[in-house]
Order: structure tokens, then C-alpha cells, then sequence
């Protein structure tokens, strides 16, 4: 940390304005742009990644027809009429197994044993199941039901045909996405980069984990819950050392993060005395929006720097993990190119009545109870509040109180 002292206000400087939820999200939105950068991954690293190529095939997929099924690859009119009481036979002049090329071509009354996913020999158009026949030690097969043409084969081509573009930018790569790709033979792919964010926690009472503490001072929580949050949703968290408060320390961390995508900095966005990374970031790019009206999370601030965004969350644990959860994740989401999560819910009566404050959309947290949703939260300063709930409850700025009993939706965690 820096020891220097930079010159602060001398008194406690309130919050402009605060803006609306809505408002914010929507200030976000227009100022965030999906990264452009790609790179080349290895096929067997790229699940969870976006394609950011077409992939098209130059072969067909499967490469030759082949038997869906074991059994006798046959001439499908050598089955015309068969039945248990009155069955066709054939004679058996091959036996083909995967990996193996039929070295005979299959004519009128004759037909090869084939293994699943054999190649079909020539001349044969269909086979018959195993369970639908019999052989005697002469090699004479008895037929008993009929096959048409095409019957119980996989045809040359008939997953994915030559020239056929089988995925296109924008794709995330899942298990059956990279089964596709592999069928193509291809062993790497182009894909969007993860989005680097540089996490940096402000203030001297902070003290990274295993260090001891001296008396006024904390464990930084922050890095931690937000680097999980990154990695959670596409991106690719980068840790910086603390901040002093000081606007020369301030600011050379500024500058540091400034080598990533997009910074997320906790604490100074308060309106005490010694909050001055608002200070030290309006000098150096400009402050879209600081405070917003909701619980907890109020001292939430956004802006740019050099084209880069930077999200200033509050120092209190619970109202930074919350407004990670909500308002920089989605983001992040948008930027590495994935799709915004589906959060699951479930609707269950409130077990103890909840005040909210008037005019902030609070999110309280909850845990399910014996089939009620009790109130979980406690403060911003306990990460409990978050860790030992399932959910929250999001309660309107207009509503003050929610009584026990009352049916809620809680969003799951």
C-alpha cells in the first residue's frame, strides 16, 4: 500500500440523485459492446466457448452407409413374403465387422452377417435383425419378416452431407455441438475470447486472506466472491493487490486495469470522506451513473475509461455480491457472447413479515424452510446474509412491507 495521504473533503459528500433499477440496466446496456477478440482452441477445451467461425463440412457424415442394426445385409426382394410359417432363405457368403471393408458383392439369394455399423456391401439395399432370423450349420440363413429398401441402414450422408455448414458464429459449444464438430474430424476451432476483468479491491482496512489482522482491519471477501461470479459467466478473472486510499495509489491501479477488458472495483464508491475512487476514475475517463435505488447496493457506480467499462461496486459483502449477481453478470454475459441465464423460482408463502426501505427496490435474501421462504438477510456487511440463503425475494420501491403469510416468488441461487 501506498503510504502517502492525499488532501479529502472535509466533510461527507451525499449522493446525487439515485436512478432507477431499470434505468441503470438500461444505461449498461447501451454502453457495453460483445467482444470481438478470438482465438484458437483445441477441440477437447472448447466446451462452454462461443464458435466464432462457420464450420462446414467437406465430407459426408457418415462417411458410407452402414448397418443400423446386426443382423444379414440382404437384396430387400429376397425377403418378399417371408414369415415364421413360410420363411425365405438366403445363403451366407461373408461376415462383415465394424472397421472391415466387404471384400463380396451380395447378389439374388445370398446375403452377408453385418455387425452395427459395418459398411454395407454392394448389391445389398437392406438388412434384417438378427432376432428375425436363422442359421444352420451350412450357413443357410431362413428369413422370417420382410424388409424394404433402406430398411435398418444409415444411409451415406445422412447426418451431415458434404458442404453442409453444421454450426456459425455465436454457437456456444456444448457436448452434442462438439460431437458435430468431431464427426467433421477437425481438432481445434476459432472461438470468442473470454472477456479479462481486472478485480480490485480498495481501502486500508482490507488485508488479503491468510495475512494477519491488525486491529481496524478485514479479510478482502470481495476478490474472492467476485472472481467466482467472473468465472461463472464467461469470463476470465484477474486479481490486483489492494488500493491504499489515496488517489496516487488510486490511480496506478486504475492504470493496471486498464490492460483488461473491463474493471470491477469494490469499495469507494460511498460518499465518506475517504471514498475516492470516484475521484480518481472521473479524472481519468467519465461517470455514468453512481447510486441507484435499491437495497442493498445503493452506492453502486458505472462509467468508462479509454473505452473500457468500469463497474464501481460497494464495499459491504452482501450488497457487492448482490449487485454482481445482478447487474455485472449480465453484463459480463453480453460481453463474452453467452446467453443470459434462465433463473429458476418457486413460489412460497413468506414465513416472518420483511420491512423494506421506502423508494429502493430491495432484493432480500431467503432460505426455504419446511416450505416457507424465511427472511435470510441481515446486513450488507455479512456475507451470510448470502451464503446461508437458497434465494431472494425482490420487493417494488413502492412496498414497505411484506407480511408473513404472503405468497412470494423466490428466484433461486
Amino acid at each position: 500500500m501506498t503510504s502517502g495521504v492525499d488532501p479529502v473533503p472535509t466533510k461527507m459528500r451525499p449522493f446525487g440523485k439515485t436512478i432507477a433499477l431499470d434505468e441503470a440496466r438500461a444505461i449498461i446496456e447501451e454502453a457495453l459492446r460483445p467482444i470481438e477478440r478470438t482465438e484458437v482452441v483445441a477441440l477437447a477445451e472448447a466446451n462452454g466457448r462461443v464458435l466464432a467461425q462457420d464450420v462446414f463440412s467437406s465430407a459426408d457424415v457418415p462417411p458410407f452407409s452402414r448397418a443400423a442394426m446386426d443382423g444379414y445385409a440382404v437384396r430387400a426382394e429376397d425377403t418378399t413374403g417371408a414369415s415364421r410359417t413360410a420363411p425365405r432363405t438366403v445363403g451366407r457368403i461373408e461376415t462383415i465387422f465394424t472397421g472391415q471393408i466387404p471384400q463380396k458383392q451380395v447378389s439374388a439369394s445370398e446375403c452377408a452377417e453385418i455387425a452395427t455399423g459395418a459398411p454395407m456391401p454392394g448389391g445389398a439395399n437392406a438388412v434384417v435383425i438378427v432376432e428375425e432370423t436363422d442359421i444352420d450349420d451350412r450357413g443357410t440363413v431362413s428369413i422370417f419378416t420382410p424388409v424394404v429398401a433402406g430398411q435398418n441402414i444409415g444411409r451415406q450422408g445422412a447426418d451431415i452431407q458434404t458442404g453442409q455448414r453444421v454450426l456459425g458464429p455465436g454457437a456456444v459449444l456444448n457436448a452434442s455441438r462438439l460431437g458435430s464438430i468431431a464427426a467433421l474430424g477437425v481438432t481445434e476451432v476459432e472461438v470468442y475470447s473470454k472477456p479479462r476483468v481486472a478485480i480490485l479491491s480498495t481501502g486500508n482496512e482490507i488485508v488479503d486472506p491468510g495475512q494477519p489482522l491488525a486491529p481496524g482491519q478485514i479479510y478482502d471477501i470481495n476478490r474472492v466472491t467476485i472472481s467466482a461470479v467472473v468465472s461463472d459467466n464467461g469470463g476470465v478473472p484477474v486479481p490486483h493487490r489492494t488500493a491504499a486510499d489515496t488517489i496516487a495509489d488510486l490511480s496506478r491501479a486504475i492504470d493496471e486495469c486498464l490492460e483488461e477488458d473491463v474493471m470491477i472495483f469494490s469499495g469507494g464508491s460511498s460518499v465518506g470522506e475517504r471514498d475516492l475512487m470516484l475521484d480518481a476514475v472521473s479524472a481519468k475517463g467519465e461517470m455514468l451513473f453512481h447510486g441507484i435505488a435499491v437495497k442493498p447496493g445503493k452506492p453502486t457506480a458505472f462509467g468508462r475509461i479509454n473505452g473500457k467499462l468500469f463497474f464501481g461496486m460497494p464495499g459491504y459483502p452482501t450488497s457487492c455480491l448482490s449487485n454482481s449477481y445482478i447487474l455485472f453478470a449480465p453484463a459480463l454475459r453480453r460481453m463474452a457472447r453467452l446467453p443470459q441465464q434462465t433463473v429458476k423460482s418457486v413460489t412460497l408463502p413468506l414465513g416472518a413479515a420483511v420491512t423494506s426501505a421506502p423508494g429502493r427496490h430491495q432484493f432480500y435474501s431467503v432460505r426455504l424452510t419446511n416450505g416457507l421462504a424465511m427472511p435470510a438477510f441481515k446486513s450488507s456487511g455479512d456475507i451470510t446474509s448470502m451464503s446461508q440463503a437458497d434465494g431472494y425475494i425482490e420487493i417494488p420501491a413502492d412496498v414497505q412491507i411484506v407480511e408473513a403469510g404472503t405468497l412470494v416468488e423466490v428466484k433461486l441461487f
